[in-house]
């Protein structure tokens, strides 16, 4: 089997296919209760989400800092809010085919490997792919950005490692999404900047909650997380709920 181990060499390649500057992994998150050494992919390698404005670097570092606290609340002050429309006539195909390679202007489009696959690829370490491929990810570790742990994944038990749209697609449709052409919808759908590989039930117990209704269990992160999910809205010029701008100030101090 042919075997990946990631290294800086090839992130500072993504970087800079990317425009920006990247430096590491992930941050909270675990499943199967499998931990490991953080020197594995701890938190030490993730990027700050304020200097990682595409998502093309690793993981989610908190936002702890006095100064980053408040450059993280003056970017959430920036968000409109409205009320979450309903939900009719959403479908996920809606935002194109899942996790496709074809989504024009965002990172990592047309690179001949599907969204999923580039997410496992970016977010791992110790990274393996299938035999003759240097795409399909069959093994890794991750640094789960929600729960704080580390997760030995393979292929067979791929539900372990699930792809969470930060805002989620169902969310974004209620507020505003509905309107929008196909191909912007692709692009939120297929942006690594609303793309974390998580911990598969830490995934499945946010659903479409927006921040009021569901924060990362790892409260140390939760500040970043409201960057991030501030981020996508911002890119996209999409509103969110009053409740939900509240809560996200709350997690920086605000």
């Amino acid at each position: 089997m042919k075997r990946h181990v990631t290294s800086g060499a090839v992130l500072t390649a993504v970087a800079l296919l990317a425009g920006c500057d990247v430096t590491g992994v992930g941050a909270p998150g675990g499943a199967g209760g499998e931990s490991a050494p953080p020197a594995r992919g701890g938190s030490s390698s993730a990027v700050s989400p304020l200097a990682n404005p595409e998502g093309t670097g690793r993981g989610l570092a908190a936002v702890t800092a006095g100064a980053d606290r408040e450059k993280a609340r003056a970017l959430v002050e920036r968000l409109t809010v409205k009320g979450r429309g309903p939900r009719t006539g959403y479908e996920r195909d809606a935002f194109g085919h899942a996790w496709l390679d074809t989504a024009d202007g965002v990172a990592l489009a047309r690179n001949g490997c599907d969204t999923r696959n580039d997410l496992l690829k970016l977010h791992g370490s110790e990274v393996e792919f299938r035999s003759g491929s240097d795409c399909v990810v069959v093994s890794m570790v991750l640094h789960d950005p929600y729960t704080g742990k580390d997760i030995a994944w393979k292929k067979a038990k791929a539900a372990e490692v699930q792809i969470d749209h930060v805002v989620p697609l169902s969310y974004a449709w209620q507020l505003g999404a509905a309107r929008w052409d196909d191909a912007k919808r692709r692009r939120l759908a297929n942006d690594p900047l609303n793309l974390l590989p998580v911990q598969g039930r830490a995934n499945s117990a946010k659903r479409d909650s927006g921040p009021a209704s569901w924060l990362p269990p790892d409260k140390g992160v939760r500040c970043a997380y409201a960057v991030r999910f501030a981020q996508v809205a911002l890119k996209y010029e999409m509103a969110v709920t009053a409740p939900d701008k509240r809560t996200m100030l709350a997690q920086c101090g605000g």
